[in-house]
């Protein structure tokens, strides 16, 4: 993942890892223990030490099908978009690990029937405001629903 896309204690932390990394040698047990308080904690590792994202995104139609919960965040936004563009289906889903920095937004609406795709992707824009504006980064996959 490119470094500018993570907030600052996401890029603190990659870069002590990584800083730790280089040296080859391990974090001793505090200050792995000190690391991984510092990670939201959807993003710490499981107890068997594999650090398992808390939900992929897939531009696939699966994601869509699968419909994950979203949480209070992820449907606040969502609400925004139902708000304003009324779409048949919406999917927002927090891909910056749990700290809230980057969204992933799939969308499906009428209003984009005839639209090119900067068009739909402004439409978005304009309709989540200056929330998009705290954000670093947002994938937007848009798309016509099936007549």
């Amino acid at each position: 993942m490119q470094r500018s896309l993570l907030c600052a204690l996401c890029r603190r932390l990659a870069s002590t890892t990584l800083a730790a990394a280089a040296a080859a040698r391990p974090l001793s047990s505090t200050t792995r223990r000190q690391a991984l308080s510092r990670l939201p904690r959807a993003a710490r590792p499981s107890p068997g030490g594999v650090l398992l994202p808390r939900r992929a995104y897939s531009s696939g139609s699966s994601a869509a099908a699968e419909a994950p919960s979203m949480s209070a965040a992820e449907s606040a936004i969502a609400q925004l978009l139902i708000a304003q563009l009324a779409p048949s289906a919406v999917l927002v889903q927090d891909v910056s690990g749990g700290c809230g920095s980057m969204y992933a937004i799939e969308i499906a609406a009428e209003a984009f029937r005839g639209q090119t795709m900067l068009k739909q992707q402004r439409m978005v824009n304009a309709a989540l405001g200056d929330v998009v504006k705290t954000w670093h980064g947002v994938q937007i996959r848009t798309r016509v629903p099936d007549a």
